[in-house]
């Protein structure tokens, strides 16, 4: 009905706020992380973004405090990477039109490029790849290109494709932030920017390998973390999120669906969606199973899968409702402002300390409620800001 809609999408807009209040009135605007995955760079990116949903110049003034100092941080830092480091800075300070603090960012970037690699990594999370995507959304394409530019030379050869060794241990890993779904949305992205039809065809190469390894049969989509599995006692075979599982793997066939113009990959879309549908979540199942919110592993990352199907596909809202419902039901709301204890099960206490952070906490969360609440109401269907690994949504129709 659409009052039900009307007054879920408030209730989201709601809870946005109060997120965004806590970012603001706690402990992030002061953070001495300054990374795009837990700390000041990500809640600077959604202060902007909450500036943009709710014009609330507060929230910009916030951003703005949040750039001063990741901007006096500058120079003391020495990690490079996308979602720890200078890359991930970079995309923050260039948003906020701080150009020339993004540029200094990226020029330390290129000072740490060996040639090959940055750090042991060789990845999305920490090492090439993300680097490279960081690279391209703050405006250096050069740069972009070397990053990946390694990965046409150090690809192995596989019964399905390709991969990588992205760490210094034998696992070969698959999905979005640390293996090789990540690696290809990178080259798929950058060859797409720079006109370099060899980096996308290495992109669809490395795809091909883990379409190869599907386990959910021809209606769903579902790959191991890793093989041989790499730290069976701690990470699980099997992961439905962003960073390892159907959540993030969908994000990569949906770019590449629009670079290539080729059907099947939004079926691939289709059939990871319909393994995200059937796999019990948001229910917290079993032990471990479904204890996060936050947008890398937890709802907020199926949710910002939720609305890009809507734009695209034309989905039934109902399971994007779902996920909203359950995020209200797990929120913290008080005088303070709203916020998510995330659990896990093998420590006590188990639930965990609120983070204000993009991947686990409030500012990642909120970035998909603001979302949500939009598309309800009629508004925008993307963001303020593009994030470097989440294509930007088309029409539905358009394929």
């Amino acid at each position: 009905m659409p009052e039900a809609g009307e007054s879920r999408a408030s209730e989201a807009a709601r809870l946005a706020r109060g997120a965004v209040d806590w970012l603001v009135d706690g402990p992030s605007p002061e953070s001495e992380d300054p990374s795009l995955y837990s700390g000041l760079a990500g809640v600077v990116l959604i202060l902007h973004e909450a500036h943009h949903h709710f014009d609330e110049d507060r929230y910009a003034r916030a951003a703005e405090r949040g750039a001063d100092r990741l901007t006096g941080m500058l120079d003391s830092l020495e990690d490079c990477s996308l979602y720890g480091g200078l890359a991930g800075i970079a995309v923050a300070l260039r948003a906020l039109g701080r150009d020339e603090a993004a540029d200094r960012a990226l020029h330390r970037v290129r000072d740490g490029f060996d040639g090959e690699r940055w750090n042991q990594m060789f990845e999305l999370l920490q090492g090439n790849a993300g680097i490279g995507l960081g690279a391209l959304l703050a405006g250096d394409v050069d740069l972009a290109v070397a990053a990946v530019t390694p990965y046409l030379t150090s690809a192995d050869p596989t019964a399905g494709g390709v991969n990588w060794a992205v760490r210094p241990t034998a696992p070969r890993s698959h999905h979005v932030a640390h293996g090789t779904l990540g690696i290809a949305y990178a080259l798929a992205a950058i060859g797409d920017a720079a006109g370099r039809e060899d980096l996308v065809a290495m992109a669809l190469t490395g795809a091909a390998d883990v379409v190869s390894r599907n386990e959910a049969g021809p209606e769903g989509f579902l790959v191991p973390h890793s093989d041989p599995p790499h730290r069976p006692e701690l990470i699980e075979r099997y992961s439905y999120g962003w960073c390892n599982g159907p959540a993030g793997d969908a994000q990569v066939f949906r770019l590449l669906a629009r670079i290539t113009g080729d059907h099947r990959w939004t079926v691939l879309v289709d059939r990871c969606w319909h393994t995200i549908r059937r796999s019990g979540l948001p229910t917290r199942i079993r032990p471990g199973f479904w204890d996060n919110s936050g947008r890398c592993c937890g709802t907020a990352g199926v949710l910002a899968l939720a609305c890009d199907r809507l734009v695209e596909r034309g989905d039934d809202v109902g399971f994007a409702e779902v996920l909203v419902d359950d995020l209200a039901a797990r929120a913290t709301v008080d005088e303070a402002g709203a916020r998510w204890s995330n659990f896990e099960h093998r420590v006590t206490p188990s639930d965990l300390e609120p983070e204000p952070g993009w991947a686990m906490g409030n500012a990642g969360i909120a970035r998909e409620l603001m979302r949500y609440a939009r598309l309800r109401g009629g508004g925008a269907p993307g963001y303020a800001v593009t994030w470097p690994d989440h294509p930007p949504t088309e029409p539905a129709g358009r394929d």
